[in-house]
């Protein structure tokens, strides 16, 4: 008995004309007349095979025939075009387990999904979300199967040469020249696509991955053609290829281009008429708070009516007169605009800031390098025991501080040295190995100990190291915040290169751009290649890799390309991307991309040194963790400093995905036999190490894929780095760095002490405010990166919170379903816990919420107050007596602070700490006023 099934088909209206002629699409968009008239063809076909034919007989064709029918146009909602088509299904017919989908339109369309009704058993559904290209360019049929998920061995026989036919299709032959408008094509390739030597030699760069000097994880292939100056590079183009449904959305199309196509292709060039000194620094701090104030003067934009139409959020006021570039006040800023100069902010956002992963346990002394002293200098660290003791004598001996692991530190020394001379022959910037020590006191708060910069031996000079600590007299003061701000232009630099762009793109650049987007590329090539979008594990990884692709893409486009903004703006100049090379040899493994071994972490590092004349130089890191397995403490680590929000909530979250996970696997791998026959999943986890990571295949630290726990722990990993660590290096980029003094991506002098003249010395001792300005990064750069981060750090209008939807494939299995409503309660568990501890806990603002800060201010702080006679009277330490000296009396004699203050305003006639910015004018001789503060009080009796 024949059944009628009515086919809803949904599409998505596009934006079409408006957005082309804004971008230049070389794709076109339907616009509404061409989906009011066309057509579409729809064939069903069964999941059965044809019981009539012989299935003993290997050949081709035992499937049922699809049912085709033409869906006609039947409806419009606000954003859906609706199209219906009517079909009679044999009794006989079997279940409906695809669709082939031809498109007759003249122009792609995005097709959501299609929905079956009539069926014995329910409606079908099919989750498409894919553009289809018109017939006339493709006439291949689209495949798209149900939302019920299948292992490669338990897949329909009528769906079995589906299944393998639509993942061919994906993979192309790696030969190919694709169209970057419609083609589906996922392929390896190396990263050759940075340089431009063909426009201009001094573009030229070396090609990332496939060799042992510069190894590097696998892109996207673009079939682009080589250059002519250099074959082993891609020529480079206006448009990078990126797969059709690794597209952004329109939504999100239209954020990225009138937020990064504004900021890059627009705004920066505006800036650049209008900053035309590329070396122009700020001449007062004043000046830089202005970019938040009055903003910046630029010329007329292009496409100016467009841009205002679409509301930026960058660009806060617009004149009839001129443009004006106003930058939003980062969150940190309107907290406190003096924040930036305190030890103790440097220290919290060291745990609670844009790059909380890079620090570790001292777990050895003396410090080493590991570098070949022949070529560097000697190896034994600036820090020194007595050093350390200095600075700690009031809590332990150093030998202490570390039974009790208590010393922490942050180190670039032995990544940046080598690269030291080279980048010093770049104009406008400068570079030394550097690390920073930390002291976690007794109250749980970490204490800045001190900064070390180093420069190897160059120029016929010897090598120059120096430790720098915090300092109440004026030079040290204020060489303490020159050595601070060269180590956070560091800091700064791995985020993006590691932390973020090794993951995905803005740690210092390496760890934004290394540890998140570019080793995350070859999981989704691999994912896309290996397994059916009716695999269940593709079905669990695929939320996670949206747009990283395109973004990838743009990063490789006009952030890490060469002469690009990060080369531009950030201290390593045109080595950056070597140095991320570099990171990714000697720091990448897959199994420290979860949390509970990254906070673990303690392992022997073998050194290779790209460009060194030494083949292998073998050392070993000094530090450690910064947490310990414990089975009794919660998430079984024990962490060694407790307020540490990155890892504290980061726990949580590792916890509440690993269950989410273990759910979803244990119900389609029963028992470690299923993982192992699973030939698409072996697949899939082979070309991740051998094709995506081929320059580590061979590593032994690799996890096999045997069990169900294997499993597990690998797929939460690739989430964990995909989401959550992302979100971590990503989302409070402007926060911390839109002031850039507090985060400043380039040092570009060298620090005042470093052999200077008599002339340089004594222009640092008048005015060490200025010269730190000359330290900063130029206005130009600044902009630049204040205008790329605050693009980065906005969510998409369209974004997708983890936890928040499900899945339809999710939907299909009541037990999937059920796990993933526990998973989505406990998240929203976690973010209450989270916001409450961002208030009792330091998130905020170490062990002080903000909130206490603002209320003080509130209640406490007015101008008049702030001069020493009023505030000393205000806080009841003296009466005022004209016949006392300074005609006030002490109510405490002996008051160090108070004595000081007094006589500095009657012996200098300066108030104390008269500028924040300037400190006291003194020279060398330093503040009286501080020394005095520094000797102890009298012994009580």
């Amino acid at each position: 008995m024949s059944i009628s099934v009515r086919a809803t088909v949904t599409v998505k209206r596009t934006i079409g004309g408006f957005l082309s002629s804004l971008v230049g699409f070389s794709h076109g968009l339907n616009d509404k007349s061409d989906l009011l008239s066309k057509l579409l063809l729809i064939e069903l076909v069964s999941s059965e095979l044809d019981p009539s034919k012989d299935h003993t007989i290997a050949e081709t064709g035992l499937e049922k025939k699809p049912i085709s029918g033409y869906a006609h146009q039947t409806g419009l909602k606000d954003t859906e075009v609706i199209y219906e088509s009517e079909f009679v299904i044999p009794g006989d017919y079997g279940e409906i387990g695809a669709v082939l989908v031809q498109n007759q339109h003249r122009n792609e369309i995005y097709l959501k999904h299609i929905v079956l009704n009539g069926l014995p058993n329910g409606p079908i559904e099919f989750s498409c979300g894919s553009w289809i290209e018109p017939k006339f360019d493709n006439p291949e049929k689209r495949i798209f199967f149900t939302t019920k998920s299948y292992l490669p061995s338990h897949t329909p026989g009528g769906l079995m040469s589906l299944r393998e036919k639509d993942l061919v299709s994906l993979r192309g032959n790696g030969k190919d020249k694709y169209k970057s408008s419609t083609d589906r094509i996922y392929h390896y390739d190396v990263y050759n696509d940075l340089g431009d030597p063909d426009g201009n030699p001094e573009l030229a760069r070396p090609v990332l991955g496939g060799s042992k000097k510069y190894p590097y994880p696998r892109r996207c292939r673009t079939g682009r053609p080589p250059c002519k100056t250099d074959p082993r590079s891609e020529r480079r183009s206006d448009t990078f290829y990126v797969p059709r449904d690794e597209e952004f959305s329109e939504e999100k199309e239209i954020s990225f281009v009138t937020k990064t196509g504004y900021s890059v292709h627009m705004l920066l060039p505006s800036l650049e008429a209008t900053l035309k000194d590329p070396d122009l620094g700020f001449q007062s701090f004043t000046d830089i708070t202005q970019l938040y104030k009055e903003g910046i003067p630029i010329p007329k934009l292009k496409n100016q009516a467009s841009m205002q139409i679409l509301a930026l959020r960058l660009v806060k006021a617009v004149c009839d007169a001129i443009d004006n570039l106003q930058f939003e006040t980062p969150a940190m800023l309107e907290k406190d605009k003096f924040s930036w100069l305190q030890d103790e902010e440097f220290s919290r956002q060291t745990l609670a800031g844009v790059n909380p992963c890079s620090i570790k346990l001292v777990t050895e002394w003396p410090l080493k390098s590991a570098l070949d002293p022949d070529v560097y200098g000697p190896p034994e660290s600036a820090f020194t025991e007595e050093l350390v003791e200095l600075e700690i004598k009031d809590f332990m001996t150093i030998g202490e501080a570390l039974k009790q692991k208590k010393l922490f530190i942050i180190d670039y020394h032995d990544l940046l040295l080598p690269y030291v001379s080279k980048v010093r022959q770049i104009k406008g910037t400068t570079l030394y190995g550097s690390r920073a020590l930390f002291f976690l006191t007794p109250d749980g708060t970490l204490k800045p100990i001190a900064i070390e910069l180093t420069r190897p031996p160059m120029e016929g000079k010897p090598q120059w190291k120096q430790a720098f600590t915090p300092s109440l007299e004026t030079v040290g003061l204020w060489l303490w915040r020159f050595a601070k701000a060269h180590f956070l232009a560091h800091d700064c630099g791995y985020h993006e290169l590691v932390s973020h762009w090794y993951t995905l793109l803005p740690s210092f650049f390496w760890d934004k751009v290394l540890r998140t987007h570019c080793v995350t590329e070859p999981y989704i090539i691999a994912t896309n290649r290996q397994l059916s979008v009716m695999h269940p594990i593709y079905r669990l990884l695929h939320p996670h890799c949206r747009y990283t692709m395109k973004i990838n893409a743009f990063s490789r486009q006009a952030l890490i390309n060469a002469d690009g903004i990060i080369e531009n703006s950030f201290s390593p100049g045109k080595y950056c991307m070597k140095l991320c090379s570099m990171a990714y040899d000697q720091q990448w493994r897959f199994g420290r991309e979860a949390l509970p071994a990254d906070l673990i972490n303690k392992v022997l590092i073998s050194i290779q040194l790209p460009e060194s004349p030494i083949a292998n130089v073998f050392g070993f890191l000094i530090a450690g963790g910064i947490a310990v397995e414990d089975p009794t403490a919660p998430h079984g680590l024990k962490l060694m400093i407790e307020d540490y929000p990155f890892a504290n909530d980061g726990l949580m979250l590792w916890d509440a995905l690993k269950q989410w996970v273990a759910d979803y696997v244990n119900y389609y791998y029963k028992d470690s036999s299923m993982v192992q026959s699973d030939t698409e999943l072996q697949a899939w986890w082979t070309k991740i190490r051998t094709k995506g990571h081929e320059d580590k295949k061979d590593e032994p630290w690799w996890p096999v894929l045997k069990t169900p726990e294997d499993l597990i722990g690998t797929i939460t990993t690739i989430v964990w780095v995909a989401s959550a660590h992302h979100s971590a290096v990503n989302f409070g980029q402007y926060a911390f760095a839109g002031y850039f003094p507090n985060r400043p991506s380039i040092a570009r002098t060298n620090m005042p002490c470093e052999d200077p003249t008599e002339e340089q010395w004594k222009r640092f001792l008048d005015n060490p405010g200025s010269e730190l300005l000359a330290c900063f990064p130029s206005q130009i750069q600044a902009t630049k990166v204040m205008a790329i981060l605050h693009v980065l750090s906005n969510h998409s209008p369209d974004e997708e919170y983890i936890g928040e939807h499900i899945e339809p494939a999710w939907a299909e299995e009541p037990v999937i379903k059920e796990a993933f409503e526990r998973f989505s309660s406990r998240l929203k568990e976690l973010e209450n816990i989270i916001a409450d501890g961002i208030i009792e806990n330091s998130i905020l603002s170490g062990k002080y919420p903000l909130e206490l800060c603002t209320l003080a201010y509130d209640q406490q702080w007015q101008f008049n107050r702030e001069a020493v006679p009023p505030h000393l009277i205000n806080r009841g330490i003296v009466d005022e007596d004209l016949t006392a000296p300074h005609g006030l009396r002490l109510l405490i004699e002996d008051y160090p602070f108070t004595k000081a203050a007094i006589e500095c305003l009657k012996t200098m006639g300066c108030r104390l700490c008269q500028s924040l910015l300037q400190g006291c004018k003194h020279g060398t001789v330093g503040c009286r006023a501080q020394s005095m503060v520094n000797r102890n009080p009298k012994p009580r009796s």
